[in-house]
């Protein structure tokens, strides 16, 4: 507009200075003949806020002021660009690529005192959630209700799964800096829900090592597709038709997963060197003593009320146990890459974990949910998660998927995992970044 006012402009008066700052005022114009000055050619936009530009001309004895309005659009320009941007880049983005980033440089972002462990800290966890699963018990022998039972069993399964949360972190070592601490505590709590601490230790921290391949991987990792297409019928149903798949974990530690041998109670297991023997041995004997004690409590208060009391519950955690640790790995949204060869590494396998929301029980069960950091950094305390992830994320980038907020009770997770049995079925035999594939033929039976 500056550039037509200039041209009905007769004196070479220079131009004003330019103001960043829009001006609070309306548009100020003198009525001006048309025959004198033509602008009709100009779009005036009212709407558009003035930038303060003056052109000052005179012509036919006439003082013209002409204050040019000129939109605000650059920031907002910028922005809208800046979206584009990042949309592009998610519409681009390659989860099988390597990662820009080094595992150091996300260890660099995560604050020095998140990897402080405090003990005390981590035994009034211990002692919170023994003091409710014994108030949970008395609680239900004291109402002993028909309508009360089924509440109790859901509550009481959920805090032996709360239990073999702060175990876990005694195999990591995040509950204390103490191994003696780590392992007295651990064989108490995952002994008490016949859970063997140090086999589990042992191949938990083997999955932990290689996940995210698809051989070496240990706990959940997909089947090849020649080894799939092995399996019987029966077997392809139990492992991709709920609520089977939620029962798997007693027999994975008696007998591990498909294609795999060895078991967690026996020394010579393949999952096992020979320096690690005594702490099998020593698992195990625990693990029959918790065994023993509960055949002999069958007779002290009879087998229905053990069964209400212990081993209801002890399903409801074995199912609990087994929907978060598939979760964490399995059925997000886009399919996530599973490695081979020279293509898998220990930070491109941690990246393909998820985190997830648990609504009111993340709390229950120790924050368990936000586990990308932990598979990176086991060490961390559990209480430090969420402030490290939160750290962390700046650096990952894309390679963190923002969970799904749950409502208080995660019920939408059954979604999750129900599309996730009817489409991740196997991988292909070849390849080393592969992707999970869909058996048509089981979708129909």
């Amino acid at each position: 507009m500056a550039c037509l006012v200039l041209s009905e402009c007769g004196s070479s008066r220079p131009l004003p200075s330019v103001y960043r700052r829009p001006r609070t005022t309306g548009l100020l114009t003198t009525t001006i003949p048309s025959s004198t000055l033509k602008l009709s050619s100009v779009s005036t936009d009212l709407r558009r806020r003035p930038t303060g530009l003056l052109c000052y001309a005179r012509k036919n004895r006439w003082d013209v002021k002409v204050k040019v309005s000129a939109p605000l659009r650059v920031p907002l320009l910028e922005e809208e660009e800046k979206e584009r941007i990042d949309l592009e880049e998610e519409e681009l983005f390659d989860p099988g690529a390597a990662p820009p980033f080094k595992l150091a440089d996300v260890r660099a972002a995560i604050p020095k005192h998140c990897w402080v462990k405090d003990p005390w800290r981590s035994m009034s966890y211990v002692v919170r959630d023994v003091a409710v699963v014994f108030g949970l018990a008395a609680a239900a022998v004291s109402v002993n209700h028909w309508a009360v039972w089924p509440l109790y069993w859901i509550a009481q399964g959920t805090m032996f799964w709360a239990l073999f949360v702060l175990g876990h972190d005694c195999g990591h070592g995040s509950f204390s800096s103490n191994f003696k601490l780590n392992s007295v505590v651990g064989h108490l709590l995952h002994s008490s829900i016949l859970v063997p601490y140090h086999g589990w230790r042992i191949s938990h921290r083997t999955h932990h090592q290689n996940h995210g391949h698809v051989e070496n991987d240990e706990s959940w990792h997909p089947l090849p597709e020649r080894l799939y297409k092995n399996l019987d019928e029966a077997t392809k149903l139990l492992r991709f038709t709920l609520p089977f798949p939620l029962l798997a974990y007693p027999f994975y530690l008696w007998g591990r997963s498909p294609g795999k041998s060895g078991s967690h109670f026996h020394p010579n297991s393949d999952l096992f060197v020979s320096s690690e023997k005594k702490d099998i041995i020593t698992s195990t004997v625990c693990w029959t003593a918790m065994a023993a004690l509960l055949v002999g409590l069958s007779f002290v208060m009879g087998p229905l009320q053990l069964l209400k009391l212990y081993g209801i519950p002890y399903v409801i955690f074995v199912m609990w146990l087994d929907l978060v640790t598939y979760l964490h790995h399995h059925g997000h949204e886009d399919k996530l890459p599973w490695y081979r060869g020279k293509e898998w590494s220990y930070l491109r396998g941690g990246l393909t974990t998820l985190d997830r929301d648990y609504g009111w029980i993340n709390n229950v069960h120790h924050d368990i949910g936000t586990h990308v950091i932990h598979h990176l950094f086991p060490q961390i305390p559990h209480y430090h998660l969420i402030e490290a992830t939160e750290a962390a994320k700046p650096v990952l980038g894309n390679y963190y998927r923002e969970p799904k907020r749950s409502a208080p009770l995660p019920l939408h997770l059954l979604g999750v995992i129900l599309r996730s049995m009817k489409r991740d079925h196997y991988v292909p035999d070849t390849g080393d970044v592969v992707y999970y594939q869909t058996d048509a033929d089981l979708l129909k039976k």
